[in-house]
């Protein structure tokens, strides 16, 4: 795989499409140009970034998200106890219409905040790879740190139908260290493992997508079918970055949490996924709409490096899936 540009905008106005390893230092599409390039009042309304961290324990898992749409902004966070199955807390806030609520980075190493209506977030980049991430709202707060990161980010770009393009940093799993509380109890981080998720593109007025995610720190995956095709599709193990084939999502759309069926067509992951519990959220407004749903749960079944390795076998990997619409 080739090495991450630091522009994701080359000198002519065309995008650097493809998969690289790395970090990319800018994603700026003021610069495009035809047959990519879009006015700035199109711009205002189709482009959104958002920035995803997940922090997964022995005890709970959590994710945290502030999403800008271009027109508004929202932000989630929600922590699943394991130990009994149980979300123990499950916010969402939205932001200012054209305010400045949020604040989404310009890239995965920048620092991405949210404060609204006794509310805050912040997700800054450190030195040396590292990263921090606090949340206060009323029913939970959250001091971590993770990182530096030990295994290549994945930096993917590609054109998007119905919009122009997009681009998405994916984080391997990182060290993790801090803590959790809800109204409940404090869960410890320490041990853990974390991962991001920073996406920034031209989007279509409509947009779904089903996703998979899950990490150790020697192991994880990234899996994406919908609007961005298999551009972000990849394998982390044991410190390599794997690029993977189009991904395939089996499972009941009518009861998402029965066992998903989840494979790639280069035969280097097959994996069954079983749902604990899941966060949801269906919005309709006057103007847009959203349809969510993220299970959390376990993978069981095999990855490998390449279609003639070795199978390596998962178990019990807890981790994540989606199904999501937006017309925004």
């Amino acid at each position: 795989m080739k090495r991450a540009p630091k522009h994701i905008v080359g000198p002519d106005g065309l995008p650097l499409l493809g998969r690289f390893a790395g970090e990319a230092e800018s994603f700026d599409w003021a610069g495009l140009a035809a047959p990519h390039a879009r006015s700035a009042l199109w711009r205002r309304f189709h482009h959104k970034k958002w920035h995803y961290v997940a922090l997964v324990s022995e005890q709970v898992l959590c994710a945290v998200a502030i999403v800008d749409v271009g027109w508004t902004s929202t932000c989630f966070g929600y922590a699943f106890d394991r130990n009994d199955g149980d979300i123990v807390a499950n916010f969402s806030q939205d932001g200012r219409p054209f305010g400045a609520s949020a604040r989404v980075a310009d890239s995965a190493g920048g620092s991405s905040s949210f404060s609204a209506r006794g509310t805050s977030i912040d997700i800054e980049a450190l030195a040396d790879g590292r990263y921090r991430l606090t949340l206060v709202c009323p029913y939970l707060e959250i001091d971590a740190e993770f990182g530096p990161p030990s295994a290549p980010l994945l930096l993917a770009t590609g054109t998007v139908n119905g919009g122009s393009v997009h681009a998405t940093q994916k984080s391997p799993g990182m060290a993790l260290s801090g803590e959790v509380r809800t109204w409940r109890d404090e869960y410890r981080l320490d041990g853990g493992a974390a991962s991001f998720d920073y996406s920034n593109g031209l989007l279509a007025r409509e947009t779904s997508w089903k996703w998979a995610s899950a990490h150790t720190l020697d192991m994880g995956f990234n899996l994406q079918a919908g609007y961005f095709g298999g551009n972000e599709n990849a394998l982390w193990l044991d410190g390599e970055l794997i690029p993977l084939a189009p991904a395939h999502f089996i499972y009941d759309q009518k009861d998402p949490l029965e066992p998903w069926h989840i494979f790639t067509e280069d035969d280097q992951l097959d994996l069954i996924f079983t749902p604990e519990s899941a966060r949801r959220q269906d919005r309709r407004m006057v103007v847009a709409a959203s349809r969510y749903i993220q299970p959390i749960g376990s993978f069981s079944g095999w990855v490998r490096a390449s279609p003639d390795a070795p199978k390596r076998m998962v178990e019990s990997l807890v981790g994540v899936t989606e199904d999501h619409y937006s017309r925004w």
